[in-house]
C-alpha cells in the first residue's frame, strides 16, 4: 500500500513517527457520460468566463469570493503553509469512553504504521493502554487541504485513525422521530426481540456481498455480447400497512425460521451449499474409488479365469 500522509503522534512528550494508508475502497462500475445517440464520450471542459476560451488545469489554482465580490486566489504554498499545529503532527487532546464518540461523526479510516523501527515500542504502548482502559485517543490532522477532528482506536494488532466530522456538521436530527406518543406493549417487545435472534442467528458479516454492482456487471457484459439484458426479477413481497403489529411480529419470526430471506438464512443457505457440494465431491470421488476396484476385482477374476483354463486336466 502507497502512504498517503507522514507524520507523528504526539501524546505527553512521547512522540511516534507514523504514516497513514487508506484503510478501505469502495468497488465500483466506472459509468462515463455519453451521447445517447451514438455513444461518444462526453468532456468536461474548463472554460474562463472572461477570455471564453479552455484553461489547461496547470493554471487552475484556488480562490476565494469575498461577500463583495471581491475574489483572491490562493496558491499551493498559501495552502501547504498554513500556520496550523496539526499539518504534520496528529496531536492526542483526550482520551474517551467508544460510547461518547456518536457514529455519526465517523468518516474515513486509515490504517496506522510506523516509518522505522525506534517507533515500535512507543506505538506498542499505546495500543496496549488503548486497549487495555478501552477508549479511544481524540487528535486532530490536517489531511486533503482540511484539518479534520478524528480518533485513534485499537483494530486487531493495528491503530487506526479515523476522521471524524466536527459535531457542528451532524445536522440536528430535529423532529424527525413520531411526534405522537407511542406504547409498546411488553409482548411486542418481546417478539421483536425474538425476531432480532431469529433473524441474526449464524450470521456473517464477510458473507454479505454487492448485488448492485453484480447486478450492473450483467448488464453490461449482456451489452457487450449483443444479447437482451437480465430484467428485474421483482420486488420482494412486502406487508402492507401494520395493522395488527404482533401478528405481524409473529409472522415475521415464523417466516426466518422457515428459511426466509434475511442476511443470517442467506449465510445459512450458503453454507448449506458449500457442505452438500463437499459431500457430493467426496461422494464422487467414493464411486470413483469404488468403480475402480471392481475393474481390478473383475480382472483379477478374467485373469485368474485365464489361468485356470489354460492349465492341463490331470487325467483319471
Amino acid at each position: 500500500m502507497r502512504a498517503t500522509w507522514k507524520g507523528a503522534v504526539s501524546f505527553g512528550l512521547v512522540t511516534i513517527p507514523v504514516q497513514l494508508f487508506a484503510a478501505t475502497r469502495e468497488h465500483d462500475v466506472p459509468l462515463h457520460q455519453v451521447h445517447r445517440r451514438d455513444g461518444s464520450r462526453i468532456r468536461m471542459r474548463r472554460f474562463c468566463e472572461v477570455e471564453d476560451k479552455e484553461v489547461p488545469y496547470s493554471e487552475i489554482a484556488r480562490g476565494y469570493q469575498a461577500p463583495d465580490g471581491t475574489t483572491v486566489t490562493l496558491s499551493e504554498e498559501d495552502l501547504a503553509e498554513l500556520p496550523i499545529p496539526s499539518k504534520k503532527t496528529i496531536e492526542v487532546l483526550a482520551f474517551v469512553d467508544a460510547s461518547e464518540i456518536d457514529p455519526l461523526m465517523y468518516s474515513r479510516a486509515y490504517y496506522v504504521g510506523v516509518t522505522d523501527r525506534a517507533a515500535n515500542k512507543p506505538y506498542v504502548l499505546l495500543r496496549e493502554a488503548l486497549t487495555e482502559s478501552g477508549q479511544m485517543a481524540v487528535t486532530k490532522i490536517a489531511l486533503r487541504s482540511r484539518e479534520s477532528l478524528a480518533v485513534l482506536r485499537v483494530h486487531g494488532e493495528t491503530l487506526v485513525l479515523q476522521t471524524c466530522l466536527w459535531p457542528d456538521e451532524v445536522r440536528d436530527a430535529g423532529e424527525v422521530a413520531p411526534k405522537e406518543d407511542v406504547t409498546v406493549r411488553p409482548q411486542e417487545l418481546k417478539m421483536a426481540r425474538s425476531l432480532m435472534e431469529t433473524l441474526s442467528e449464524g450470521f456473517q458479516l464477510s458473507a454479505l456481498q454487492d448485488e448492485y454492482t453484480a447486478a450492473l456487471l450483467e448488464v453490461v457484459e449482456a451489452r457487450l455480447e449483443g444479447v437482451e439484458p437480465p430484467h428485474e426479477r421483482g420486488p420482494r413481497e412486502r406487508g402492507g400497512n401494520v395493522i395488527d403489529l404482533m401478528s405481524a411480529l409473529e409472522n415475521s419470526v415464523k417466516a426466518a425460521k422457515g428459511g426466509g430471506a434475511s442476511s443470517g438464512s442467506a449465510a445459512k443457505k450458503a453454507a448449506r451449499k458449500k457442505g452438500a457440494a463437499k459431500k457430493a465431491e467426496a461422494k464422487r470421488t467414493a464411486e470413483k474409488a469404488g468403480g475402480k476396484s471392481a475393474q481390478k476385482k473383475a480382472a483379477a477374476k478374467k485373469t485368474a479365469a485365464k489361468k485356470t483354463a489354460s492349465r492341463p486336466r490331470k487325467s483319471a
